[in-house]
């Protein structure tokens, strides 16, 4: 495989300045089982990691929650001193209790300590994408947006973004600070996010898929996602890629994985183009 088959995704500039290639990496899965504790594999972890970088991927999408806490000490592990151009993004805004456990805090406390908990296990001196990982409705959203921008102003962050969000609440957020993405759940089988996409696409807005792969009975033979994979030479998760990064210029998937071989097959994804009739039947 081509080392940099990244680039070949197109690129987006987050915040109008920080230009990223569009198919990145999501970090979750190189934690323990259920998002908690150390890999099974560290050294498998790390390989993936390093391997992104060659395929060309310069986004990779964090959080201090994965693991907790273990994700970003990986990337740090495997990556630093980084790259020139590589942008890490990181989310706070769960308390972790256990394996697949999350708990919402939005306390602007919480976030702050947070994020300076990010910046020394990363080794940054800045987040260039800080996102809040969801709008906590315990806490007023004002606050919580409030304690990023007091971060922002102190050189901390550089860029917010958002998490499983409404198009209100863009909008609500918008009126305090701008928005440079958003990460809602989003994929052949759940378009939920369809109108939070279109609001994205139509205002500069990076819109993060996570989940990017649930293609479950979709792939089953005969069906439309396995007539493009065997019509493209390519598997049904890499035609899933290609069908969101074809959706709209500002889709930004992430797919995660713990296997080096898994990502060389998510990567080669970049290279699949497909023509509008495809489109159509894999949405019907």
């Amino acid at each position: 495989m081509t080392t940099t088959v990244a680039p070949l995704s197109g690129t987006f500039d987050i915040g109008g300045d920080l230009r990223v290639n569009r198919l990145g990496f999501g970090a979750m899965r190189i934690t323990g089982p259920g998002v908690w504790g150390e890999p099974r594999d560290h050294k498998e972890s790390i390989a993936v990691l390093r391997r992104a970088v060659e395929l060309g991927i310069n986004l990779i999408d964090t959080a201090d929650s994965y693991g907790p806490h273990v994700s970003e000490r990986l990337i740090a592990e495997a990556l630093y001193p980084y790259p020139s151009g590589l942008l890490i993004a990181t989310k706070a805004g769960f308390q972790r209790s256990g394996p697949d456990l999350w708990t919402e805090d939005g306390r602007p406390d919480h976030l702050r300590s947070a994020c300076e908990g990010s910046l020394e296990r990363l080794k940054l001196k800045r987040i260039d994408l800080f996102q809040l990982h969801r709008i906590d409705r315990k806490v007023p959203m004002k606050d919580q947006i409030g304690a990023l921008l007091e971060l922002q102003r102190e050189g901390k962050i550089k860029h917010i973004g958002l998490s499983e969000v409404t198009v209100k609440q863009i909008k609500d957020v918008q009126r305090l600070t701008p928005v440079a993405t958003v990460q809602n759940r989003y994929n052949l089988v759940d378009r939920r996010s369809e109108d939070v996409l279109r609001y994205c696409t139509e205002n500069g807005i990076g819109f993060i898929p996570w989940y990017p792969l649930a293609t479950g009975n979709l792939a089953r033979e005969g069906s439309p996602l396995a007539k493009a994979a065997a019509k493209l030479d390519a598997t049904p998760a890499q035609v899933a890629l290609a069908w969101l990064l074809k959706k709209s210029p500002g889709m930004l998937p992430i797919p995660g994985t713990s296997s080096v071989r898994h990502l060389e097959e998510n990567a080669a994804a970049a290279k699949l183009e497909l023509d509008n009739s495809t489109m159509r039947e894999l949405e019907e």
